[in-house]
């Protein structure tokens, strides 16, 4: 039986896709859009010309057999496909059974003098969790919709009390890169403190902003990372950027990447980086990378103030030249996108 949580979620769900659904038909055009927003028992999938683009998993995904209960978890991006369909992200690898896809939970944080983690799922001190469909709209530029996202404390009461407040909005459509076409996935995160004290987010190496684990395809010996400041994964760990290029080879032969775009509104712009080093997980070199906004600084939120943190996603297939990659962030940093007509 669904609890009444659940239960609400799932009927916001469907109310407010059903709503988009009515409202397109009544809004025909005589220009059809190239992207579809599709709900299902577990997720939200962005499609755009019937490729699918990006997965928001809405529902309690669980663990695999034998792995601790606590590490299930709602609220996060897998998969991330390439325009032909590799899919880039991996959730619950045995090395970090926290890690999921695409996410972004803050880590060291104080509140009210007590310690929460919402990263590290082990601790049993925090999670974030999804809480309900804000929005959604597709139209002739493409597709998104809006989540509602709840960073929960079980420090404070053993059921858990909502800390941190979070609108998530994830949007897609498609442009050109030197001849093909590739994915433009927009990730905005609106949040703000649920208390009436303030909440204080620990200078830490990992933490917000937008975490990205890499397929399991991809180590030291497949996938390279370069930076808008030349800095590869050698380098990269720490160091700001604007930019970051991650690519990587697949068995059969074929490569795809991401360029990480930060924008330059964000809280310490050129933002700080995690990147794995080369010897990451025994050796392997696994490729974890993030643009982490408290790296070198804390960051304290105020109860009553909103508070922003953009990233764009440029997925491509193939390679990238560097001067493309800066292109795209100077689109992105002044407004300006060229997207592909269908």
């Amino acid at each position: 039986m669904k609890t009444p949580s659940k239960l609400y979620a799932a009927v916001c769900l469907i109310c407010l896709l059903s709503a988009c659904r009515n409202s397109q038909k009544e809004q025909e055009t005589a220009m059809k859009s190239p992207a579809n927003v599709v709900q299902d028992k577990e997720a939200i999938t962005l499609w755009y010309q019937d490729k699918p683009v990006v997965r928001y998993y809405a529902a309690l995904c669980p663990v695999p057999e034998g792995v601790n209960s606590i590490f299930r978890r709602s609220g996060f991006v897998h998969p991330l496909w390439s325009p032909s369909g590799k899919v880039l992200t991996r959730i619950q690898p045995p090395d970090h059974y926290h890690h999921y896809g695409i996410w972004n939970p803050w880590t060291m944080t104080h509140i009210e003098g007590r310690e929460v983690d919402f990263w590290n799922l082990a601790k049993g001190q925090g999670t974030v969790r999804f809480a309900g469909l804000e929005s959604v709209l597709c139209d002739s530029s493409g597709g998104r919709f809006q989540v509602r996202q709840e960073h929960v404390d079980f420090t404070a009461v053993p059921q858990g009390r909502v800390a941190i407040e979070e609108i998530w909005g994830i949007s897609a459509f498609a442009a050109q890169a030197e001849g093909r076409t590739v994915w433009v996935v927009d990730f905005d995160s609106h949040f703000w403190n649920a208390l009436n004290s303030p909440i204080v987010l620990d200078a830490y190496r990992y933490g917000g902003g937008i975490g990205f684990r890499a397929t399991e395809e991809w180590t030291k010996d497949t996938c390279t990372v370069l930076t808008s400041e030349g800095r590869t994964r050698k380098d990269a760990d720490g160091q700001r950027a604007r930019w970051c290029d991650v690519n990587g080879s697949f068995a059969d032969g074929t490569r795809a990447g991401i360029v990480f775009l930060s924008h330059p509104e964000n809280r310490e712009h050129p933002e700080p980086m995690r990147v794995w080093p080369l010897d990451a997980n025994g050796g392997r070199g696994d490729l974890f990378v993030e643009f982490c906004p408290i790296r070198l600084n804390s960051w304290t939120l105020e109860p009553g103030r909103k508070y922003r943190l953009r990233y764009r996603l440029i997925v491509y297939d193939g390679t990238l030249k560097p001067e493309t990659a800066e292109q795209f962030w100077q689109q992105y940093a002044n407004g300006t996108e060229t997207r592909s007509s269908h």
